[in-house]
């Protein structure tokens, strides 16, 4: 079948491609009976727009941009490639397209940002990983286009955010080691200028103090998101005069860089060394022994996210879409009493 062009549409009409655009895209100036006219018309010859055309003839983009964090390891990030799943299936229904951008340092970032805000190509931003201070969403609100956040920032009263309850779930793993009996509980955490991170060495020092057992600087490590930060952090701990029987950590993937660590030992996972991650990725399922952890909704939250960015593009109050929900334990075969 042949396709069926704006000025094959126009030419059938006996109406220029100027008004049949306008009466598709609904504009005011076009009466109701040439608008009817000119879909009827559309409809029986099977005409299909261009969607750029269209997009560009409505001046809305009908596109949403994911700016990486840069330090995050990029699109190989498990943890992104949930959130990237369930923010583009959304976006997908609304036949929206979704654009990565990925900074190569800090300043890139918001420069990116910037240039996405004046060039027009997209309608909101979605950030993730949010600092305590955070020069994106400086950026982000001088640049006045509707964005949301996946963290809190230490001021994040005026826009739009989605955040799990990081201090919480952190004293939740953190009371459920010392509730299974254990005494020497370490903590591996991110890099501090993390919202997410800080909060999560909040709630593991709250649950420790709360079980009466000694705060031990020895027993808190440094680590990035990354298996190998992961696995230095767990043989500094291990190498301690009196080792912990329990570690909290930070993500998924530092845990199962610890656990490498803990096997190099020659004990074992849940055994000798019981071990909490965070995130809930799918890789924890297929360790071994498969790995316990405060799981957070990451592919419901992409969802989430651009629910909320939607809304807020159509017009909706930035600080009406600011939502906390919880992480869960999910028990596997990581976290047992001590022996």
């Amino acid at each position: 079948m042949m396709e069926v062009s704006l000025k094959t549409l126009s030419r059938q009409l006996g109406l220029t491609e100027g008004t049949v655009s306008r009466a598709l895209n609904g504009y005011a100036d076009i009466s109701v009976k040439t608008r009817d006219r000119v879909r009827e018309a559309a409809d029986r010859l099977g005409y299909v727009p261009n969607s750029t055309a269209r997009r560009l003839a409505l001046r809305n983009a009908e596109c949403v941009a994911y700016v990486i964090p840069w330090q995050s390891a990029h699109i190989a990030d498990p943890f992104l490639g949930e959130l990237l799943d369930g923010i583009s299936a959304v976006l997908s229904e609304q036949r929206w397209d979704l654009t990565v951008t990925v900074p190569r340092s800090e300043a890139d970032e918001v420069a990116t940002i910037m240039r996405l805000a004046k060039a027009g190509r997209v309608n909101g931003i979605i950030i993730s990983r949010t600092l305590g201070h955070d020069p994106r969403v400086d950026a982000l609100r001088a640049a006045k286009i509707p964005f949301i956040s996946h963290g809190r920032t230490q001021k994040s009263d005026d826009h739009a955010w989605l955040d799990v309850d990081n201090f919480e779930a952190a004293r939740f793993a953190t009371a459920h080691l010392a509730g299974l009996g254990h005494r020497r509980i370490a903590h591996i955490y991110g890099p501090l200028k993390y919202n997410f991170s800080a909060e999560r060495l909040k709630g593991y020092r709250f649950a420790l103090t709360d079980a009466g057992l000694e705060l031990d600087s020895a027993l808190e490590a440094a680590s990035e998101a990354t298996l190998e930060t992961g696995h230095v952090a767990m043989k500094r701990l291990l190498a301690v005069d009196d080792p912990p029987t329990a570690v909290f950590c930070v993500a998924d993937v530092v845990a199962i860089g610890a656990m490498k660590a803990i096997r190099e030992a020659g004990l074992t996972p849940g055994r000798e060394v019981s071990i909490i991650g965070y995130d809930g990725i799918p890789m924890g399922e297929h360790t071994y022994p498969a790995l316990t952890t405060m799981a957070q909704p990451l592919s419901s939250a992409g969802s989430q996210l651009a629910r909320m960015l939607m809304d807020v593009i159509a017009g909706g109050d930035p600080s009406s879409q600011q939502q906390i929900i919880p992480a869960e334990l999910v028990r596997r075969q990581t976290d047992s009493p001590p022996i």
